[in-house]
Formats: C-alpha cells, structure tokens, sequence
C-alpha cells in the first residue's frame, strides 16, 4: 500500500483522482449497480486511509440521506391515499383532441406534482395513465411519454423536495457554507427553467417525437407480433408425451419453450400446469420459435397445428391468451428490482409470479428467443400472460409496475386530505425555519404512520434502498476530494484557465461540464463531484458561490439526452418503444436552450457577483 501511495506521489498523481477515475470507469462500464458501486468506491477509501472510518460511514448518517429516506416514505403515504389517482380525472377530462393540448395539461398537472413529491413515483403512477389516455385519444403513446419524463425532470427543479440530487446539494452547500438551501430557495429559477423546458416540450415533441408505439386499439398481439413466436401443439396417439406430467417431459427445461396453457375436450387448464398429466389430444399453447417447434416435433413426436388466431369471437385482444381467468399485461421492471442482473431462469419466474414471461421489450428492440438467458435490466418491459390473480398479486410489488391503473378501492381515499395536510405542514415547518427539513420529514412521516395514511411494515418497502446506498457511498468521496486536496487542486486550475472569462461564461462553461458529465454518470454522483469544485472557483474570483452552486444544481438535475442518464427516462424508455437517440433528438436541443438560459436566469435572480 506504501508502495502505491509513493508511486502515485512521485509521478504527482493524486491518490483520490485515481479513485475518482475508478469510478467513473466502474460507473460507466456497469460492471456492478451503481449503488454497489459507491459502497466500493468507499470502501476502497478507507482502506487506502483517504477518509476514516467514521467519515466513510458518515454518508449512512447525512442529513442529506436521512431527509431523502423520509421523502421517499412521505410521497409512498401520498400515492396510497390516491391523491394523484384522482388529480388524473383532470387529465382524461380537459386533455381534448390536440396532441399539444395535451402535452401541456399533462406538463401543468404532473410537473407541480413532482416539486414535492418523488418524481419516479410519480411516473410510476402516469405511466399507465397515459398509455390509456394515448389510447382513447387515438394517438403513439411514445408522442407522450418523453414529455412526461421530461416534465417531472424539470418539475422537481421547482422546490428543494423534488429531487434527491437537490436534496443532496443542500447538504454540501452546508458542509460548505454552512447553510442548507431552503426549500424554496431556488424556486423562483426552477419556475422558470420550467417554463422555458414545457414551452420547447409543448412545441417540438409533435414534430421530433416518432410515433414508435400504436397502443390506439389496445392490441397487444399485434403489438408484439406474437403470431410469429405463439403456436399450438397436439399430443397425437403415438407422442412420448403421453402419461407424463409437464414436470417430467422437461420439454420446458430442454428446449426453449414455455407452455402457457393446456387445452383438453375445449377445457382450459392454466398456470400452474407443472404437474398436469399430459394426454393424448392434449392441445399445448406454447411460446417458442419455428426451430425449437421443429426439434420437439421430431423428438417428442407432436403435432404442429395450424396459425393461432389472436382475435377470438367475442373480439378479445389477444385470442386464446386472455379469457375471464387468463390474462396478458405488460410489466415495467423498477430500479429497486431484485429482479435486475438475474435471469429468468435464475429468479425461477414462472414459479415465483404463476406467470409466463412471454416477450421482453429494451427499447425499440424486441426480444422473444431464449428468454431464460436475458440478464434484466431496470426498465425492461415484461410482457406478461398467466391468471388474472396473479396480477392481482403483482400489482402490490414495490419491484414490478403493472402497466394498467390500479383499482381505487385497494387505496386509502379517505386519508387522502390528511395525508394532504401532513405534506403540507412539512413544507410549511421546514419553510418557515421553524425545524429542520430533517427533522419535519421524519415528524411527517410519524404522522402518516399514526393517522393510518400508511401502515408501519410499509415504511421500509417506500425507501429506495438503491439511492440510499447510493448516496452512502458517494459523501465519502467528496470528503476524500476536500481532505486530499483535490478539489482545491481542480478549482484552482480552473481558475488560473478561466479567471478571465465573464460570469455568465464561467457559470455557462460549469453547467455544460455537468449536463455532460450527468448524461454518463448518475445525477448525484455528479452533483459530488462539481458542487464543491464551483464553490470554490468561485470563492477565488470573488464570485457568488451560491449562483455557482445552483448553476450545478440544476445542471446535474436536468438530464434529457439520453435513457441512461436520469431514471425517469429510463423508466419510460420500454414502454415507448423509444430508440436511445429518441431522447438525443428531441433532448439535445432541450439541453442547448437551458444550458444558454439558466446561466443568464441565475446572473439576474442571484447575481454572480460576490456580496459584500
């Protein structure tokens, strides 16, 4: 370890720049999540003695991660009251005919939602709202579902409470200044920038946005072309099949087939079908390719039939894969899944959820082969068929969102206007100075518990867990930057390299680097890494460090490029059917107007020169 240290000096490398630079290569790379990838970083750092170990763990305790990890269990109490559930009436009722009516109703109403509530979960909650609002409107639901991303991006700029990435800020200005940002500080900007984003929304999602997904009939058959990979098989007389249960056949474990449904004399046998005896004039619905159709033909000795119809008599989408006890649904993998980086296979699904993954949709791309070896990843889009109960039960995971509203009567509605009071007492305390945000969360978060707006065993499934460890990670390593030098050191090459620009291109130069740096790294993991650089290049131009700050802030916050680049997008990136450079098309100039814009707001709100 002497011996690295040494080496790393001699050559006047800092020993935390190489940890910085691990870390962005592990960040990404995604060789591990990214939370556990932060655990690691700070791990690496107190073995290598950057931070002790008080200060590594420090990030458990933060002010920051505690007040986000009540944050988190406050919006939980506000959607389970079915508040936005009925904000949504709205939407249905006034949205109209033209698609940027529509865009501008859905920004005005989810936008102001996502200032104090958390803005995944707000997605998580208009998601399916919107895939049936585009279908009783006739129109792509990929026309609308980057705007509702982008809408609660830049929504949760308004107050202090919309995003961690805020939240987290606030607690490096205070370690920094000494003064946590109220929570409508920055407001009057983030009221603005919001402005600005829904107007550019509004105008050019019409004309930028390609119609990538019809859901205008509903027809998910056609959809996801299941008429190429859905077949039906029957056990003849002579198949090696007979007398054997599902289990024992193996044809399930050897080729690459699931069996969805057995049909015998016009009865309808579904999941589970492991141990149903298979006889002969068995009809087996099965999803599986033309190859693997042929090998358990020859091997097994069955009976190809004629093409399935997937509309039956009575018009139901999807045919012989809905009736009154089946069903077909699509499912959004979350970022809190544990079902992320396993397989299929791995995670035994059918036998898990009691249904069959059918289809798994990344994107634009469609896969539909060997879908037992498919690593999934966090916005994956399951299409799902099994019994109606099985979703029923899947509807109540904090891991898996089933894209189709909720029924209200599983909502608590009349604890929604205590719920409504609670939050509101919250911003209204910590507003006011009274206490702490940290401290009002946590009292609200009590409130809810005891007035019955949330149950106790609720609390810990509403914290994302992945975020928390996330942060618990990252504050130890800008603990290293400040005790090492580092910061210091890059502050003061940047200094010395812009110490003759003017403010606004100063803060213009820092909100690029970080709309950059955001689009490759998660937004807090940036918001560490810039925060405490802009304080102090602009305590040493005698600049103020609070138009910096912000300037990194919402730099950091506003990720509109790509899918990968802010979790909202990449929860609407599945189930919009959407090409990566969708969101560089219609984002990149997005990004080009705030990064002119924002610089030039913060000079005339907050100034840039350094009071005295």
């Amino acid at each position: 370890m002497a011996f690295l240290q040494t080496w790393l000096a001699d050559y006047q490398i800092p020993l935390t720049l190489a940890v910085i630079v691990f870390a962005l290569v592990m960040f990404v790379l995604e060789w591990l999540p990214i939370d556990t990838t932060a655990i690691l970083v700070a791990v690496i750092l107190m073995v290598l003695g950057l931070v002790t170990p008080t200060e590594g763990l420090a990030g458990f305790s933060s002010s920051a991660t505690v007040t986000i990890m009540a944050m988190f269990i406050l919006s939980y109490g506000i959607t389970r009251t079915g508040i936005i559930q009925v904000i949504r009436d709205s939407l249905i009722k006034f949205g109209g005919n033209s698609l940027r009516r529509q865009l501008l109703l859905m920004g005005l109403i989810v936008g102001p939602s996502s200032a104090f509530l958390n803005n995944t979960a707000i997605v998580a909650i208009f998601l399916p709202i919107v895939e049936e609002w585009a279908r009783q409107r006739q129109i792509s639901v990929s026309k609308l579902l980057i705007p509702l991303s982008y809408a609660t991006i830049l929504g949760g700029m308004i107050t202090l409470l919309g995003t961690s990435t805020s939240i987290l800020a606030s607690g490096l200005a205070e370690k920094l200044t000494g003064q946590e940002f109220s929570i409508f500080q920055f407001t009057p900007l983030g009221l603005l920038t919001f402005s600005v984003g829904i107007t550019y929304v509004v105008l050019a999602a019409p004309v930028l946005l390609p119609a990538r997904r019809s859901v205008s009939d509903g027809n998910v058959a056609a959809e996801y072309q299941i008429k190429d990979y859905v077949s039906e098989i029957i056990i003849p007389p002579r198949s090696s099949l007979i007398g054997q249960t599902l289990r024992q056949s193996e044809i399930q474990r050897k080729f690459d087939i699931d069996v969805l449904e057995i049909i015998h004399n016009d009865t309808h046998f579904p999941q589970p079908l492991a141990d149903r005896i298979l006889t002969m004039g068995d009809i087996l619905l099965v999803r599986a390719g033309r190859e693997d159709l042929l090998r358990i033909k020859d091997e097994r000795g069955v009976e190809i039939l004629a093409d399935v119809q997937f509309v039956d008599a009575e018009g139901i989408s999807g045919g012989p894969l809905e009736s009154s006890e089946e069903k077909v649904a699509e499912v959004l993998i979350l970022s809190n899944s544990r079902l992320i980086g396993s397989t299929l296979k791995d995670l035994r699904f059918r036998q898990r959820y009691n249904a069959t993954v059918i289809a798994i949709r990344r994107g634009e791309e469609l896969i539909r082969q060997r879908l037992g070896k498919v690593r999934l990843k966090f916005g994956d889009l399951l299409l799902l068929q099994g019994p109606r109960e099985s979703f029923l039960g899947l509807q109540t995971t904090r891991e898996l969102l089933v894209l189709e509203e909720k029924p209200l009567d599983n909502l608590r509605l009349d604890k929604a206007k205590t719920a409504i009071a609670i939050v509101a007492l919250v911003i209204i305390t910590a507003g006011l100075d009274i206490l702490p945000i940290s401290v009002t969360s946590w009292a609200g978060v009590m409130a809810m518990v005891i007035s019955g707006c949330l149950k106790p065993g609720e609390i810990y499934g509403a914290i994302r867990w992945d975020v928390i460890f996330l942060l618990a990670g990252l504050i130890p390593l800008g603990t290293a930057m400040e005790n090492s030098g580092t910061t210091a050191w890059f502050a003061s090459f940047l200094a010395d390299t812009g110490g003759h620009l003017s403010g606004y291109a100063l803060l213009l130069l820092f909100y690029l680097a970080t709309a950059l740096l955001t689009e490759i790294l998660s937004n807090n993991a940036t918001v560490v890494l810039m925060l405490p650089i802009a304080f102090q290049v602009a305590q040493s131009l005698a600049l103020n460090p609070l138009a910096f700050m912000f300037v990194v802030t919402f730099a950091a916050s506003n990720s509109f490029m790509s899918p990968i680049g802010y979790q909202t997008n990449t929860m609407v990136y599945g189930p919009g059917g959407y090409r990566f450079t969708d969101f560089a098309r219609i984002g990149a100039p997005l990004t080009v107007i705030l990064t002119l814009a924002t610089p030039l707001l913060v000079m005339l709100i907050y100034g840039v020169q350094q009071a005295n």
